[in-house]
């Protein structure tokens, strides 16, 4: 098995721009976003919420799950946000507890 994985989603707001990402640390990447550290897609859109993510085994798998959504048509990915969190709340708080 190798490094574990997480694909995430972030978002200007609710409705409004989504990003698509993978890494092997989601607190640290999350925190990089809304920090606006790197430059790029999100900081240029405000893509500072954490909408939704997905844990995975492997950075490998996340990778894949990653490729294969963003292939994906905008109302899948939307209804992918809306399934695990139907009021768009910025889940920050939920993987940056102890």
């Amino acid at each position: 098995m190798g490094t574990p994985g997480f694909v995430y989603i972030m978002a200007s707001r609710r409705n409004g721009t989504i990003y698509i990402g993978v890494t092997s640390n989601l607190l640290k990447r999350v925190l990089e976003h809304r920090a606006g550290i790197i430059e790029g897609f999100t900081k240029k859109h405000g893509c500072k919420l954490l909408v939704w993510y997905e844990a995975h085994d492997s950075i490998e798998s996340a990778r894949q799950r990653e490729l294969r959504m963003k292939e994906w048509k905008r109302d899948w990915k939307l209804r992918e946000v809306e399934g695990l969190n139907p009021d768009w709340e910025d889940l920050f708080d939920r993987i940056a507890q102890p």
